[in-house]
């Protein structure tokens, strides 16, 4: 075969910032990751010191813990508003374009000004929200003090934030599903019920597998809402491991632990991402082969 190098011509720009972007300068983080340094240091070789300091840190295994639990309330909240929002839109909705561009709104928002918008409605004083929840007579929000609020606050924010992304992929998904297949179902008797567990879920699958693969690997690199919503506090109790990693590097200036930091993160998204790309390939490639 000839060789042909226009084809690596045409593509070496876009393979020159790949490397120059990711792939120096995460050998760089992993090199520092085994030393010790900070501003106006030279590194020095420490070994797996950092990542012994990081994993027998109890604000890291806090952090782990949060980081626990808002992505997985935000991957499945998100995952179970975006498909009933789907199958609503789906089967047909009043107001239609009007109603999509409602949902797509909050996709346009800058994060930042995202969490201005919320704290400002739950501000304990004058939140337009925090006077309706104590007009219910509910126990009353305290994010700024109580860990759980703070926690479930993030999560409330980051799947309005991030919902329109999910349930455009859904949306896809539905509007690609045969009417045969339908149609197939009601002959043989099924009720809706059936249609949908039947019928629509083994359709969307894929579609549901790449959504939560996605939102898994962003919902995990999860900063702006905690750090502008809460800082980490009370007392670092609503840290998450993002925050954990900025305030390593830009506030003590422990570069070394905070790359290390950056590096278990690193694997623990390849890990949950190498599940759902394997989910993924047994029902859909596997089948093909």
């Amino acid at each position: 075969m000839r060789f042909r190098p226009l084809p690596y011509v045409l593509i070496s720009p876009v393979q020159a910032l790949l490397i120059g972007v990711i792939a120096l300068p995460s050998a760089y983080v992993l090199f520092l990751s085994f030393t010790r340094s900070s501003f106006g240091q030279q590194p020095v070789y420490v070994g797996l010191q950092n990542y012994a300091t990081v994993l027998t840190s109890r604000y890291f295994w806090t952090a782990l813990l949060n980081t626990f639990i808002v992505v997985n309330a935000v991957v499945y909240g998100e995952i179970l508003l975006g498909l009933g929002m789907a199958y609503l839109f789906a089967t047909g909705v009043p107001f239609r374009k009007t109603m999509f561009s409602i949902v797509l709104a909050p996709y346009a928002i800058s994060p930042v000004v995202a969490v201005i918008m919320w704290r400002y409605m739950i501000e304990p004083d004058v939140g337009f929200l925090t006077h309706a929840i104590n007009g219910m007579g509910l126990p009353a929000l305290d994010w700024a003090v109580n860990r759980w609020h703070a926690l479930g606050v993030v999560s409330l924010l980051s799947i309005w934030l991030h919902l329109p992304f999910t349930f455009i992929i859904l949306h896809s998904a539905l509007l690609s599903v045969p009417v045969s297949l339908y149609e197939a179902a009601r002959t043989d008797g099924a009720s809706g019920w059936h249609e949908f567990w039947y019928v629509t879920l083994p359709s969307i699958a894929p579609a549901i597998l790449i959504a939560m693969l996605f939102r898994y690997v962003f919902a995990f690199r999860i900063f702006t809402e905690v750090w502008l919503l809460t800082g980490g506090g009370p007392v670092r109790q609503t840290e998450v491991l993002a925050t954990f990693l900025y305030r390593e590097a830009f506030r003590y200036h422990n570069f070394g632990t905070a790359s290390a930091t950056g590096w278990l993160m690193l694997l623990a998204s390849l890990l949950i991402a190498s599940f759902y790309l394997y989910q993924m390939y047994r029902r859909t490639l596997a089948h093909d082969a």
